[in-house]
Formats: C-alpha cells, sequence, structure tokens
C-alpha cells in the first residue's frame, strides 16, 4: 500500500515538473516571438521612413497575422516599439469610427513617417509635440491611461497596423497629414487643403506637400 501510495505521488511531481517546463518553454517562445516581431516592424518602419525606394517588403520581413497579435494582446505593454504606438494611436483615435477611419489613422501616421517637418519612428511621429504642450495626437497627452480597453477593436487596430508597416495598406486620405473630428474646426483647417472625409474625420495636406 505503502509503495502505490509513493509511486502515485512520484508521479504527481513528474507532471508538475512537466507542466512547469511546459509553461517556461511557452512564455520563453512567445516571448521570443514578440522580440523577432518587433524587431521585423523596426526594420519596416525605417523603410518606410527611408526617402527613395519604396519597394515591398520581401517575404522574410512581413508581420503575419498571428505574430502581431502576439504583441502587447491586451493593450498594455509600454509604447516602446512601432507596432504599439500605431495601433494604440489607430484605437484611441477612431475605435468608434468604423475601420475605414481606423485605417485612415494608420495613413496619416505612416504618411508623416519620415516626412519633413516630422520625426523618423512612428512612436516619435505619435508623441510629437508634448514637449510644448500641443499634441499631434490628443490621446497621448490627455492624461487619461493609454491602455486599449476593448479587446475586438484593439485587435482591428493591430491588425491595421500590421498591414501599414507591410505596405498592404492603401492610402485612402490622398497623402494627408492632418485630420480633425468633423464637428469641430480648428484654425489651422484654413491653412491646408482638404482631402476627404471619413465617418467622423476630416483630412488635409497642406499646399506644395510641406508641413509647418
Amino acid at each position: 500500500m505503502k509503495t502505490k501510495l509513493l509511486t502515485l505521488l512520484l508521479c504527481l511531481v513528474v507532471l508538475v515538473v512537466q507542466g512547469c517546463n511546459e509553461e517556461r518553454t511557452n512564455v520563453s517562445s512567445s516571448k521570443q516571438k514578440v522580440e523577432v516581431t518587433e524587431k521585423k516592424a523596426g526594420v519596416l518602419e525605417k523603410n518606410a521612413a527611408a526617402k527613395g525606394s519604396k519597394a515591398p517588403p520581401t517575404p522574410s520581413e512581413i508581420i503575419s497575422k498571428a505574430e502581431v497579435q502576439a504583441v502587447d494582446p491586451v493593450g498594455e505593454e509600454p509604447l516602446n516599439d512601432a507596432i504599439t504606438c500605431l495601433s494604440r494611436t489607430i484605437y484611441w483615435e477612431a475605435r468608434g469610427s468604423g475601420t475605414a477611419a481606423m485605417k485612415a489613422i494608420a495613413n496619416v501616421v505612416m504618411n508623416r513617417l519620415g516626412h519633413e517637418g516630422f520625426p523618423n519612428t512612428i512612436c516619435k511621429v505619435v508623441m510629437q509635440g508634448r514637449e510644448q504642450g500641443a499634441c499631434q495626437f490628443s490621446w497621448w497627452c490627455d492624461g487619461r491611461s493609454d491602455d486599449a480597453k476593448e479587446d475586438e477593436s484593439y485587435a482591428i487596430a493591430k491588425e491595421i497596423s500590421r498591414k501599414a508597416l507591410n505596405r498592404q495598406l492603401k492610402d485612402r486620405t490622398g497623402g494627408a497629414l492632418y485630420f480633425h473630428q468633423r464637428k469641430v474646426t480648428p484654425s489651422w483647417s484654413a491653412e491646408y487643403i482638404k482631402t476627404v472625409e471619413i465617418g467622423e474625420l476630416v483630412f488635409y495636406k497642406p499646399h506644395g506637400g510641406t508641413a509647418k
């Protein structure tokens, strides 16, 4: 009886150890996938910001659906890589305005990337202006939490980010660098060319293509 009991306890210990080891392996694999995806996004971001050739990424450079969804799965990670910065911007600026508007926000960010007058990284584009007290994207300095709250909308935002970084997202804004809600009319809007209205958002580009 004692032998059977000891054997059973030993089996339980073995199962627990195996389970822990498998869990560690899965966590390690997940972290590695995220790191690889973020590196891919960094390369795509750099290529998008570079002047000159706009050749599509190679198959090995393209971010997959599974890879992008593995990055910041619940919208609570720090904003320090291209995917989280772009996804959170899409989410907060247009999550209630429909998929077309969310795609258009991604267009604006990517249009600004590397454009004269704007930074060469997505995170810097998104965070631009805070030091002067006038953020280019209002969600970034509104004093509220930047964590995403709606899983489905955030998953959509990340998929749009993936397509934008992969150069698979059509620019539906006509090269816009600016936008505002339809219900407001900021003074700066008179200085630019209105390109399109999508949902509750109005988009603009500068005369002559130069940002102010």
